[in-house]
């Protein structure tokens, strides 16, 4: 399953994903070795799309917890359906030690991971945004991918998923949860990467524009933003220039700055990007 480095590189590319020589080999000791990989960087660099990536190439299911503050147990590895035990109760005087089974346990993501017939792709996202004391949740399922229940014992993985946690810094992981992980940091692409990137998504794009794009967006990047655009806002872009025939970014300054909303998220955002400076950012690269 694993292949090599290059393979799987070649692979994920055939998706549509670019993915550096660090990330090819990341992904390559993970999946040879069984081990989850933590990816993290700041938001709109790929991190998700890579867990998605590899699911299509392993042509996997793709099973994703979305991390956020006061995320429990109940919503992240299982929670009873009380209405369904209290109907059983009702109509079929069901004894209470015959409640707490499988018929009446609600799988959520995580012990959906770990109970499915072939490995599928478990991302944990944006990990950092959860608690700390979620990540205690995480230790025996990355450690040993099993499930405690205490009405039911525990659930060993019928199928070890292929664990993929991303991260954005929002705030410092615990040494226990990183020791459990491999790791690899991505950072927005270099100009050729990232031109890479745009071809497989927008293959039609004439290579000047594409050029211009990548060129203004790196730039951007470069200035003082609340929310610099990601690779996701490049493409979005990129898709609304060329659906209105736009092939020179210096041909039709009134109709970009209006395509701006593709890419600045904010008011402040769009208030430090007028004119003037969307003109002086596009003479570099036009």
């Amino acid at each position: 399953m694993a292949g090599d480095p290059g393979t799987l590189k070649a692979a994920l590319a055939a998706s549509g994903y670019v993915a550096g020589d660090a990330l090819a080999m990341a992904l390559h000791l993970a999946l040879s070795l069984g081990r989850p990989l933590l990816v993290e960087g700041p938001a709109g660099v790929g991190k998700t799309e890579v867990a998605k990536a590899l699911a299509a190439h392993l042509d996997a299911r793709l099973i994703r917890l979305q991390c956020y503050e006061g995320l429990d147990a109940s919503h992240a590895i299982y929670e009873w359906n009380y209405q369904r035990q209290l109907l059983a109760i009702r109509a079929e005087g069901m004894a209470e030690a015959d409640l707490f089974s499988e018929r009446f346990l609600l799988k959520r993501p995580l012990l959906e991971a770990i109970t499915q017939d072939a490995p599928p792709v478990l991302l944990i996202d944006e990990i950092d945004r959860a608690d700390e004391e979620f990540e205690a949740y995480l230790l025996e399922i990355l450690s040993d991918f099993q499930i405690t229940i205490p009405e039911m014992g525990t659930i060993a993985a019928t199928a070890r998923p292929v664990v993929i946690l991303t991260a954005n810094g929002t705030r410092d992981l615990s040494d226990a949860l990183r020791r459990r992980c491999l790791y690899c940091h991505l950072d927005y692409p270099d100009t050729e990467t990232e031109l890479a990137i745009l071809a497989a998504r927008a293959p039609g794009l004439e290579p000047r524009l594409a050029r211009q794009i990548v060129g203004t967006v790196q730039a951007l990047r470069r200035e003082d933003l609340e929310k610099a655009p990601g690779i996701a806002e490049m493409l979005d872009w990129a898709a609304a220039l060329s659906g209105l025939g736009i092939n020179d970014l210096a041909a039709d300054r009134t109709a970009v700055q209006a395509t701006l909303a593709c890419l600045l998220k904010t008011a402040a955002d769009r208030d430090a990007m007028p004119p003037e400076v969307m003109d002086r950012l596009i003479g570099r690269v036009a």
